[in-house]
């Protein structure tokens, strides 16, 4: 029970890596405000499954007054923050040259913005406190580039280096905060890659290029991450750090024979 009478908030946490952090945090005895975008239903369908008086939310990331508007009622409803998970994000092909500005703005908005907004919100609280934890979810896209995923690559670097100054700046309040960058990991959002036989190559190519054989991680693998940070045991010395959990993809050029 490593996260005992800890309070988790999770943006992102309706659905796959969120969903599963909330269900390993849940697990190991932590309370999850579980986010959604948008569909409550889901939010409330997770925290019903995980327990421990969890509670759904609904909140748009990308507008301060609206995260700022769900983080007071979370405080209202649990009396504290101990845990802050940015899982929120979208993913999506941005080709130089034939992306819409209203693409590029969406991703940025969300997956950059977003997670600024939230950690913006909570940190007075922690500091209040002289404690707390931000795990923000970045990605393997981070590192390596990904051609014709431009922005996906350019706001998941932008949440390594974000997260590594924002523990530099808040380290001597008590607050942890690192990252995880996910390799492929099976999700709502690439499901589409895994199961359609029309994007079957796009399969074979991500296969040729990762070293360990498995080409999608399971959220799991990434919650088993995320509880090693947020834990105040394995997690204490810990400050800034960047978890890459991708079965090798980042490691060096891998063509499978």
């Amino acid at each position: 029970m490593e996260l005992r009478n800890k309070v988790a908030l999770i943006s992102g946490g309706s659905s796959g890596i969120g969903e599963a952090i909330a269900q390993k945090f849940a697990a190991e005895g932590a309370t999850c405000a579980i986010i959604a975008s948008s569909n409550i239903r889901k939010a409330n369908k997770v925290a019903k499954g995980i327990k421990r008086k969890s509670k759904g939310y609904v909140c748009n990331v990308t507008k301060p007054n609206e995260v700022q508007a769900t983080v007071d009622k979370v405080l209202k409803n649990h009396g504290k923050i101990d845990i802050l998970v940015n899982a929120a994000g979208v993913f999506y092909p941005t080709a130089t040259g034939d992306t819409k500005s209203v693409d590029m703005n969406r991703m940025v908005d969300i997956n950059l913005k977003g997670t600024w907004n939230m950690a913006n919100a909570v940190v007075p609280h922690m500091v209040g406190r002289k404690r707390g934890n931000i795990i923000n979810m970045a990605s393997v896209a981070g590192v390596v580039a990904l051609p014709s995923y431009a922005m996906y690559c350019a706001t998941k670097a932008g949440i390594v280096m974000m997260t590594k100054a924002m523990a530099v700046e808040l380290s001597r309040s008590g607050i942890h905060v690192n990252s995880i960058s996910p390799g492929n990991t099976e999700s709502p959002m690439n499901a589409d890659i895994r199961t359609d036989p029309e994007l079957k190559p796009v399969l074979e190519f991500m296969d040729m290029l990762t070293p360990s054989g498995r080409t999608y991680s399971k959220p799991e693998d990434i919650a088993n991450a995320a509880l090693f940070l947020a834990s105040p045991t394995t997690g204490k010395a810990v400050y800034g750090a960047n978890f890459v959990v991708d079965e090798g993809f980042a490691a060096g050029l891998f063509i499978a024979s």
